[in-house]
């Protein structure tokens, strides 16, 4: 099997974008982690947050870097590549992030496991691949589904598990 070597930024095939993404959180460059990213991609993180292009993908990556996760890890778990047609792929990536940093309500967060959705397309002129549109979704084990407590708090639920089910 023949392996491609890569550098810091660019995706000669789509599998590589999880593999770069977190190469470059690991790093802490937001800026390598942003240049992922088509111009005017799109990018919804595990809380809904919503950007809409590669600057604002950038400065918000930035921020995570200095606030929630300047002392993090993120691993790469496993992929699964869909090839839509020769210039378009969709990426799924299950990742694992450990070291987010504390807050008064949790002193010693734990680790959490995510998957994340690339849509990747082939560029023209270059041939390298890059994300298009990316959402990232927390795994939250045993669960099916999210219910609103009427607080404002999202409560993980299982409905197999509630009487006459």
């Amino acid at each position: 099997m023949q392996t491609h070597i890569m550098d810091n930024s660019t995706a000669k095939n789509p599998q590589e974008i999880p593999q770069l993404f977190v190469a470059a959180w690991n790093a802490k460059n937001a800026k390598s982690l942003a240049e992922l990213f088509e111009e005017n991609a799109e990018f919804i993180n595990v809380t809904g947050l919503w950007w809409h292009d590669r600057a604002s993908i950038q400065k918000a990556h930035q921020y995570g870097f200095e606030k929630i996760f300047k002392l993090s890890s993120l691993q790469l778990i496993r992929t699964k590549l869909t090839i839509l047609n020769e210039d378009l792929a969709i990426v799924h990536a299950r990742m694992k992030l450990e070291g987010q940093t504390s807050t008064k309500e949790v002193p010693k967060p734990g680790v959490r496991k995510n998957i994340f959705t690339f849509v990747v397309r082939k560029q023209k002129i270059t041939g390298n691949w890059l994300v298009v549109a990316s959402q990232n979704t927390d795994i939250i084990p045993n669960m099916e589904t999210l219910v609103n407590d009427q607080a404002g708090s999202l409560i993980p639920t299982d409905y197999s598990k509630e009487a006459g089910n």
